[in-house]
């Protein structure tokens, strides 16, 4: 099916609360090189989308001002230069901008075919939590069977992810979360002890349960969690940043740890990750983590599906924070 004169996407005519959001209409884009054009059918709502509609997080100047970072759906029309696909495939893929429309362009180097079984919903919720894990956990941060690690945010889409992937990769996986019910979620998906960071210090907790700290933490807090979570590493242990939930300037923060257990304090965001390195990361996920969601190892956890039009109240959900797992949009 070719594309239609005009698609429906979200627009953000100024900065706010989810209510500015509007669904506006304009020409689908036209696939340049290395580029390919999908109709959407579903599409993922992250953290990244609500910071931007806030005005904190803005676009890269080479990217799409439209909001959404992943989705799902059939490829209609095909830029030069693109080998392997062709027109009526079915794809996920991690987009540069532009996923809350009804027409998104993908660079070829960030698409993936949907796993085996898994419908548009499913393979929606898979790009920008799993490209994000694999590049931090696995490629940066190096984990490896026999490691132990802390994930917190563990019932978001990030850390029911990492669970997942950390404990098939052959670690010991230990998590936080801000409810007795979303630690009950994080055990359920592969953790040894999810701690309730509301009436729990993770840090003693960590030294009661592993007597020497853990090899790896995923933080996605920042400075408020800068000092315990040196204090919670072991010897030769790394401390991979993506996100600043809990605020980016550490104040007093005692450093001695990171010279007298041989620490690494790492962090990256995807956004900004040339096309080569994300290529290289899709191409890891599908030889290495395709297969498991095909065989059933893991599966992306959907807390629930909202209709395209619905998009600001799947952004309440998302502020709200009691959700576990995913937030999708359906597109009818």
């Amino acid at each position: 099916m070719s594309p239609p004169r005009e698609m429906r996407f979200i627009d953000l005519p100024s900065f706010g609360g989810p209510e500015v959001m509007t669904i506006g209409r304009r020409p689908p884009p036209v696939p340049g090189e290395g580029q390919v054009l999908v109709r959407a059918e579903a599409i993922g709502v992250n953290r990244p989308d609500v910071a931007q509609r806030q005005g904190s997080y803005p676009a890269p100047r080479d990217a799409s001002p439209i909001l959404g970072l992943e989705l799902s759906g059939e490829i209609v029309a095909i830029g030069p230069g693109v080998r392997g696909y062709r027109v009526g495939d079915k794809v996920c893929g991690l987009a540069n901008g532009g996923a809350y429309a009804e027409y998104c362009l993908l660079p070829a180097g960030q698409i993936l075919p949907f796993p085996k079984g898994y419908d548009a919903v499913k393979a929606a919720a898979l790009p920008e939590t799993f490209f994000t894990v694999w590049a931090n956990l696995f490629q940066m941060a190096g984990l490896t069977e026999g490691e132990t690690v802390l994930i917190h945010g563990g019932s978001s889409g990030i850390g029911t992810t990492a669970i997942q992937l950390a404990r098939a990769f052959g670690a010991e996986v230990y998590a936080t979360a801000g409810s007795s019910e979303k630690c009950a979620a994080c055990e359920r998906l592969g953790a040894k002890r999810a701690i309730n960071y509301k009436s729990e210090d993770f840090a003693e907790v960590i030294k009661a349960e592993t007597g020497q700290g853990v090899d790896i933490i995923l933080d996605m807090i920042g400075a408020a969690y800068f000092e315990r979570n040196l204090a919670s590493l072991g010897k030769d242990g790394c401390l991979s940043i993506i996100a600043f939930l809990g605020g980016a300037v550490a104040e007093k923060v005692n450093l001695s740890p990171i010279m007298v257990k041989r620490l690494t304090v790492t962090g990256s965001t995807m956004r900004p990750r040339t096309a080569e390195e994300k290529r290289a990361i899709r191409d890891d996920l599908l030889s290495e983590v395709w297969p498991l969601l095909e065989a059933g190892t893991v599966t992306p956890v959907i807390h629930k599906v909202f209709a395209f039009e619905e998009v600001a109240a799947a952004h309440r959900l998302m502020e709200d924070g009691s959700h576990v797992g995913k937030i999708m949009l359906s597109v009818g």
